[in-house]
């Protein structure tokens, strides 16, 4: 017998944190009476505590599949579009075929210019919470369902070091370095005496076998971020992430086009339509999709893109609970050009006590590696102390 869904349902889950995303507030940043703080370094609203969407859907039969989004910035909005377009659409349908329910979903609110933004996050939380009703359903993780697991652990950099001065962040890369991590991210947003500085001091104290990064956070103008770039490579810069504009799209080909380095691009990105006039334009060596904005059926589209045009694979994390962290786990694992998945330690540790594994094994990050739950679907499911915030 058909099993048919009775209820899709979305939560806002905030959980506090002592020092907001991206390190202390710095000269000119206030927090306003929604919480918010303008990061004055690129001029982007960010929250002060974290924050995302949970999703739940439960079948007729009594089955359970949960799905996480996006939600630092109004996460009501992201909420209100499940309650009032997507749930009542949902109702009463065999959610056997994730894929085909994303494409129809997506189909309802073209028409009206809602094929991005806040529209397509409340997607991604279906189709995750769909993917994993699946996988327990049948027994097996995502990623057997989407042919299967190509690697059992997935290389991880280190992303942030959210520290008041530079001194600071250099000792905080380090001790990561000892433990095990060979990858490190830093934001120039918050690099209060430049990139160049901030990369210098990280090479000086990292040594010459670390690989260093920088995400620019589309700070600056195609030329205004060539010629950082260039400043930066001489310190052994291993990629480029976000020079300009995410809408600048010849600016990011001639980004691309100048420098000797990798250039990443692609969190904000959510659909295979917004994805290739980018890879087709050459404008990228790496894409870093966001589970969190993509779901799983457009992340495995966006990584066989990539894959078609020669592109790697380097999965962004954002600020979640751990459900479309492990989302994004088990479809990079199925994909075939995969050197880094991107660590945000601030968040994936703390909150980790948020979801417990579905099986024998819960998802880690340690020693440079992620390693994957084994249960089925996601491999992981809220815990109770998550739980506790989403049924109050």
């Amino acid at each position: 017998m058909i099993d048919r869904i009775a209820r899709v349902t979305a939560h806002v889950v905030t959980i506090p944190r002592e020092v907001p995303y991206l390190g202390p507030l710095r000269a000119g940043e206030v927090v306003n009476r929604a919480g918010y703080i303008v990061r004055q370094g690129n001029r982007t609203l960010y929250p002060t505590q974290d924050r995302s969407i949970v999703l739940r859907i439960d079948t007729e039969a009594g089955l359970t599949g949960w799905g996480e989004t996006y939600g630092i910035v109004a996460p009501e909005a992201v909420r209100a579009i499940v309650d009032d377009v997507l749930a009542p659409v949902l109702e009463g349908r065999d959610p056997s075929a994730p894929a085909v329910i994303h494409e129809d979903l997506y189909d309802l609110m073209r028409v009206r210019g809602c094929f991005g933004g806040f529209y397509l996050d409340a997607l991604a939380a279906v189709d995750i919470a769909l993917w994993d009703l699946l996988g327990r359903r049948l027994g097996v993780p995502v990623s057997t369902l989407l042919g299967g697991r190509r690697h059992a652990r997935i290389p991880a950099y280190v992303s942030g070091l959210p520290r008041a001065s530079l001194a600071e962040r250099v000792d905080f890369a380090r001790d990561w370095q000892a433990r095990g991590f060979v990858g490190f991210k830093f934001a120039a947003v918050v690099a209060d005496e430049g990139a160049e500085a901030e990369i210098a001091a990280l090479r000086q104290g990292l040594g010459p076998q670390a690989r260093i990064m920088a995400d620019l956070h589309w700070k600056y103008s195609a030329a205004e971020a060539i010629r950082l770039i260039r400043r930066l490579e001489p310190h052994g810069l291993a990629f480029a992430e976000a020079p300009c504009a995410p809408e600048d799209i010849a600016g990011q080909v001639e980004v691309a086009r100048a420098v000797g380095v990798p250039v990443a691009l692609g969190e904000e990105l959510r659909t295979v339509f917004e994805w290739l006039p980018r890879l087709a334009a050459r404008c990228m060596a790496i894409g870093q999709p966001e589970m969190g904005h993509t779901g799983i059926t457009e992340f495995c589209r966006i990584g066989a893109l990539c894959h078609a045009h020669h592109v790697a694979l380097m999965p962004h994390a954002a600020i979640g609970v751990g459900l479309f962290m492990a989302a994004s786990l088990q479809a990079a694992s199925a994909q075939q050009g995969l050197p880094w998945h991107e660590y945000q330690h601030s968040i994936f540790d703390p909150n980790r006590h948020l979801t417990q594994p579905t099986g024998s094994t819960h998802m880690t990050c340690e020693s440079g590696f992620y390693t994957l739950p084994d249960g089925p679907g996601l491999g992981v499911e809220p815990s109770p102390a998550l739980l506790v915030q989403i049924t109050a």
